[in-house]
């Protein structure tokens, strides 16, 4: 009988059950949605919430994930800190950002982040994220 060798994978960035119910809601309500972790503008350096087809991604953009069925973006510039970082989006009390779908529902995204094992590390440095341009 053959032995067929499974390789394992590791994601850059995962969702908690309490981001996973409001991500629903949210899909509910607008239809395809999509994440930009924010650079630090309006809003301070946030996961931002926006409806697919009114978000556009530019040239500098990659993608560093799907999680809970959501594309998951960030400028490239910004990725190159985070790079050695795996994220967690989670959802708490308080107020969304100004531009955030979130916004008024009594929550708000946040993202948790830890450095990647040295095993993580070592998959994902031979699989980059996408650049969107």
């Amino acid at each position: 009988m053959p032995f067929f060798f499974m390789e394992k994978t590791f994601t850059r960035i995962d969702t908690t059950e309490t981001a996973n119910t409001l991500i629903d809601s949210l899909k509910e309500k607008y239809g395809e949605i999509i994440f930009h972790q924010s650079g630090g503008c309006c809003d301070g350096s946030a996961p931002m919430c926006y409806p697919k087809s009114e978000f556009y991604l530019g040239g500098s953009d990659v993608e560093v994930g799907i999680t809970h069925g959501v594309h998951f973006y960030m400028g490239a510039s910004q990725f190159s800190y985070w790079e050695h970082t795996h994220l967690t989006l989670d959802a708490i009390p308080g107020n969304g950002g100004q531009f955030s779908l979130e916004n008024g529902t009594g929550m708000r995204f946040i993202i948790r982040s830890r450095l990647y094992s040295d095993e993580e590390w070592a998959y994902l440095s031979q699989h980059p994220v996408k650049h969107c341009g």
